[in-house]
């Protein structure tokens, strides 16, 4: 049991590094607004890989939350439809959180990557406070720090909403790397602490 947990914590500690590296990446290709919406992309579970994908298509089955980009606007469809010929602006709330109004398919999957390596290391590091239950009696403060990590992520998950809805202020960046290199730590110390008798 002690193994496992220990590879929990190793794996939990590489797709954290992982996430670190795939935001650089994010940072370094200007793609941090490639899914303007959070945490949906387009409002798509799996963003779209084509530009004509995100315009606006006539007798089209629109689900809610959709996203199009509309003379240089985002619009979010309010409900489940289809497109007639036309293009009804009553059909579409205009996407107000930011100005960003551009779609490009590397930028939304390098941001959509990053999330998804997150999303994973967050089960990971899950998966890691599972096993520290283990530890609840003899050394309680390993599974008190697994919870904290599993706060945590779920506090940087938030932060990454807050950093896309403010239109990537430095501020909001800054703290959410912070965060990044907090987590780490932790899962650093769990390790650690995970040896002495």
């Amino acid at each position: 049991m002690i193994k496992n947990f220990k590879t929990t914590i190793l794996i939990s500690f590489l797709l954290v590094l992982l996430v670190i590296f795939a935001g650089s990446m994010v940072r370094m290709t200007g793609s941090g607004m490639g899914c303007p919406d959070w945490p949906k992309c387009f409002g798509y579970l799996i963003p779209p890989t084509k530009e004509k994908d995100v315009f606006w298509k006539s007798n089209f089955n629109y689900k809610k939350g959709v996203m199009i980009l509309k003379n240089k606007k985002f619009y979010s469809a309010k409900n489940s439809f289809i497109s007639s010929d036309k293009f009804v602006l009553s059909n579409w709330l205009e996407y107000t959180k930011h100005d960003y109004n551009e779609f490009s398919v590397m930028n939304t999957w390098f941001e959509f990557i990053n999330r998804l390596i997150g999303a994973i290391a967050g089960i990971a590091t899950l998966i890691m406070f599972v096993f520290s239950l283990n530890y609840i009696k003899h050394k309680p403060n390993i599974t008190f720090m697994s919870f904290l990590v599993v706060l945590s992520m779920i506090f940087q998950a938030w932060l990454g909403k807050l950093v896309v809805d403010s239109n990537l202020a430095p501020y909001k960046i800054t703290v959410h790397m912070f965060m990044a290199i907090i987590i780490l730590c932790l899962i650093i110390l769990i390790y650690r602490r995970s040896d002495v008798k």
